[in-house]
C-alpha cells in the first residue's frame, strides 16, 4: 500500500471483501499463490520461520518455510516451541522479534564524512525505500506499527529512514486463533482480531482436507490481489468458525491489564514501595525493551578508519534500562534499578499518552515472556492499584 507524506492507513470500505457474503476462502494452494504474487509485484516477502528454537521473521518464498504444525508455550520467563499435532500454519502467537526489526532496524548509518586536505565533506546516508510484504502480522503488532508511525514520522521531525521503509508496505494480517499465556491484547483493545491497518486479513480454520483461510481485504491493493488468487466464496459456517475461534481467543487471554486510568494511577504513585520491590528482581538486562515492538530508544556511535580520513555516525537500538542511557556530564540521571524500571513502565503506560495520545503498550506479552526472572507488567500495575484499594496490605 502506498502512502502520502503523512502515513494514513486506508480504512475498510464497501469495495473491500468485508461482508460475510463477500469473504473468500483460500486453501494452502491459495496461500502459496499469495506469496508468489507478492514476490512478482516486487515485494520482499517476510514471514514467520523456525530458527534457533523460536519463531523468527525472515524472508520466505514457499509454505514449507512457515512453522506448520508448531505451537509456542509462553509464560513469565518461559518460551518453548512444541509440535502441536495440528495441521496449521499459524498456530503460534508471537516470538522474540517484531516487525520493528525491518522498519526501524537495530543499526542504521546516518551520515559519512571524508577529509580531503583541509576540506571535510559530510554526506547523509540516503534513505533507501524497500517494499516489504509482511505475512502473518497479528493485531497487536499492527497497533504497534501504528504507534511507531506516530512516533517516527507523524511528528514535526520525521525519520526519513523509517518513512522510506514504511511507505510501500503490504500487510497480511492473521487473526489469532489462540492466545499465549502472556497475551493481554484484549484488555488493551488491540486484538485478537485485526480491524484495520492491513491489506488482507486471514483467519485460519480447519477444513476437511487441511487448513483453510477466511480472507477479507481492507484496501484496494488487497482487494485487487485477492481477486487474482485461487479462491471461492466463504460459506456462513466457515465465517462462523473463524469468528468463533477469534472470540474464544479473546476469552482465553493469559493476562489482563487492569482497566483503571493507568496514566493517573502511575503518576500519583511515583514513590510507591512497589518500585523497590520489582527492582530487587530486575536484572536491568534490557530484554523487555529489545523485544518490545514499540520501544524506540536509540543512541549514536561514531567510527573512523585508521587513517582518520573517513568517519561515520550510526544509530543503534538502546534501552532506558542501561546505566549509560541517561548519562550526562557528572553521572547518570537514573543510577538505580528502581528509577530505570519506573522510567520504563511509567513512560510506556502513562506519559506516552502525553506525547503520542495513546498507550505505548499493545498487550503482546513479549516483555513478560522474555524477562529472565518473569517480571509481569500487568502484575506490577495490579499491585499498585490494589494498594490504593487496600492501603493496609502495603503498609
Amino acid at each position: 500500500m502506498t502512502f502520502p507524506r503523512k502515513v494514513v492507513r486506508e480504512q475498510p470500505t464497501q469495495r473491500g471483501l468485508m461482508g460475510s457474503e463477500k469473504q473468500a476462502i483460500l486453501d494452502a494452494e491459495g496461500l502459496q499463490a499469495l506469496l508468489t504474487a507478492l514476490k512478482a509485484r516486487g515485494y520482499r516477502v517476510i514471514g514467520p520461520t523456525l530458527s534457533d528454537q523460536a519463531v523468527i521473521y525472515d524472508d520466505i518464498e514457499t509454505l514449507d518455510e512457515l512453522p506448520r504444525g508448531w505451537r509456542d508455550e509462553q509464560d513469565g520467563g518461559h518460551y518453548r516451541l512444541v509440535e502441536s499435532g495440528e495441521d496449521r500454519f499459524f498456530d503460534f502467537v508471537v516470538g522474540p522479534q517484531s516487525w520493528k526489526k525491518f522498519l526501524h532496524p537495530p543499526q542504521q548509518t546516518l551520515w559519512r564524512a571524508r577529509r580531503e586536505g583541509e576540506a571535510v565533506t559530510v554526506t547523509p546516508e540516503p534513505a533507501e525505500p524497500e517494499r516489504f510484504a509482511f505475512i502473518g502480522v497479528r493485531s497487536c503488532e499492527i497497533h504497534a506499527i501504528a504507534i511507531q508511525d506516530r512516533v517516527l514520522i507523524e511528528g514535526p521531525h520525521a525519520d526519513p529512514h523509517y518513512r522510506a521503509r514504511r511507505q510501500d508496505n503490504f500487510i497480511v494480517a492473521v487473526n489469532c486463533a489462540r492466545a499465549a499465556g502472556t497475551c493481554f491484547c484484549a484488555s488493551m483493545n488491540t486484538g485478537p482480531k485485526a480491524e484495520s491497518g492491513f491489506d488482507l486479513a486471514l483467519t485460519e480454520i480447519d477444513g476437511p482436507e487441511g487448513p483453510l483461510f477466511v480472507a477479507e481485504s481492507a484496501s484496494a491493493a488487497g482487494e485487487d490481489l485477492l481477486g487474482e488468487l485461487p479462491r471461492r466464496p466463504a460459506t456462513p459456517e466457515e465465517v462462523a468458525a473463524g469468528t468463533a475461534a477469534v472470540a474464544a481467543t479473546a476469552r482465553s487471554m493469559g493476562r489482563e491489564m487492569p482497566a483503571e486510568d493507568l496514566r493517573d494511577l502511575l503518576l500519583r504513585n511515583l514513590e510507591h514501595p512497589r518500585w523497590e520491590e520489582v527492582a530487587e528482581r530486575c536484572l536491568t538486562c534490557a530484554n523487555c525493551t529489545m523485544v518490545c515492538p514499540t520501544c524506540f530508544c536509540t543512541s549514536v556511535e561514531d567510527a573512523s578508519d585508521l587513517t582518520g580520513q573517513e568517519t561515520s555516525r550510526s544509530r543503534r537500538w538502546d534501552s532506558c534500562f542501561t546505566l549509560d542511557y541517561s548519562y550526562i556530564h557528572g553521572g547518570s540521571v537514573r543510577s538505580s534499578t528502581q528509577s530505570r524500571y519506573r522510567q520504563w513502565m511509567t513512560h510506556k503506560l502513562a506519559t506516552w499518552h502525553d506525547q503520542f495520545d495513546s498507550s505505548g503498550c499493545v498487550g503482546c506479552g513479549r516483555c513478560i515472556t522474555w524477562c529472565p526472572v518473569g517480571i509481569d507488567i500487568t502484575e506490577e500495575v495490579r499491585a499498585i492499584r490494589d494498594s490504593e484499594r487496600d492501603p493496609v496490605s502495603e503498609s
